[in-house]
């Protein structure tokens, strides 16, 4: 059966250049399903081409965490996209959320959190991280394990303060957003095909 072409849009902001590393991982990690194609999409810019490119077929969100919550800009991007609420745009869409700290906790399952009440408000479906805790959760545990923070919500980073993004995330961080945007865009292709699926049926009687 065939899929149309499949978008994964990775709607994010960052402040200082950690985050977009870790949007730029996700998007390799979308982009290595065959059939699937990453769009990065920066949420600072509020045109009608974001607005556009966030009717794909699902949408990673992405911020660091400030002061324990989302950004300003990415809770901007939030309040305006109020007009797609009203017209469920995003209804039944997938969502995904990660985000990044200078502190290895800084109460980034808040920021988190807050993406999955934002992606409800619209009706969308939320995917996990879908990977057990690494690092210190055992004591043969390595701070190269993926999802060595031991996120469950979606994928977290760490990225000490003194460090530029040329520097930070670390590897096991960035390989952690990859499986992100990799397990999004794998449920987002079979979706589709449900959906492709589900109109043959409906075609056919």
């Amino acid at each position: 059966m065939a899929v149309p072409p499949i978008t994964v849009a990775i709607a994010h902001h960052s402040g200082y250049g950690h985050t977009a590393r870790q949007a730029a991982a996700v998007a390799e990690g979308a982009d290595s399903v065959p059939g699937v194609r990453a769009d990065l999409r920066d949420v600072s810019v509020l045109d009608e081409s974001l607005w556009t490119a966030l009717g794909a077929e699902a949408i990673v969100f992405g911020s660091p965490t400030y002061m324990g919550s989302t950004s300003a800009v990415f809770q901007r991007f939030a309040e305006a996209s109020a007009p797609v609420w009203a017209e469920r745009g995003w209804q039944d869409k997938l969502a995904a959320g990660f985000t990044n700290s200078a502190g290895v906790n800084g109460n980034k399952d808040n920021a988190l959190l807050s993406m999955t009440v934002f992606a409800a408000q619209h009706g969308m479906t939320w995917v996990p991280l879908g990977l057990p805790p690494g690092w210190i959760y055992s004591s043969n545990g390595s701070p190269e394990d993926l999802n060595r923070l031991g996120g469950f919500v979606g994928a977290m980073a760490q990225s000490p303060s003194d460090l530029g993004p040329e520097q930070a995330p670390g590897t096991a961080d960035l390989r952690t957003a990859r499986h992100l945007g990799e397990r999004v865009a794998r449920a987002a292709f079979r979706q589709a095909l449900g959906r492709e699926a589900e109109l043959a049926s409906a075609v056919t009687g």
